[in-house]
């Protein structure tokens, strides 16, 4: 059945819960927490990254999360609480459908970069 970008839009979002710049704080750092940053790298170095944050580009995420996967991130784990961003929210609310659809369960939507940086995040420079 054909769908549109619309209504997978509306599915992540409302499937993936959204984190503000201080309840993400919040959570980082603990040992089960991976913050994923799915930008492009074109972005990553105009800007930089979430401190700490592990850089998995959109088109590359269900290889690099799927346990089973010869090309799987070691960071990512089904039993870990994974924070996604990218430049707006969209495409780390798509991510994070596609995450719960590979089996992860505490998956996060943190939205947009920019947020992370008025906020006063940390950021890496890469």
């Amino acid at each position: 059945m054909a769908t549109s970008l619309k209504a997978m839009m509306e599915a992540a979002n409302a499937s993936v819960p959204r984190l503000t710049p201080e309840q993400a704080k919040d959570m980082m750092g603990r040992d089960n927490v991976v913050v994923v940053d799915v930008r492009d790298a074109k972005e990553l170095d105009a800007s930089g990254k979430v401190a700490g944050a592990v850089h998995i580009p959109r088109g590359l995420l269900e290889f690099k999360a799927d346990p089973d996967s010869p090309a799987r991130d070691p960071n990512l784990d089904t039993d870990k609480t994974v924070i996604l961003y990218c430049g707006s929210g969209g495409r780390s609310a798509l991510a994070g459908k596609t995450l719960q659809d590979l089996g992860y369960t505490k998956v996060y939507n943190l939205g947009a970069f920019k947020d992370w940086a008025e906020s006063g995040g940390p950021i890496d420079r890469v």
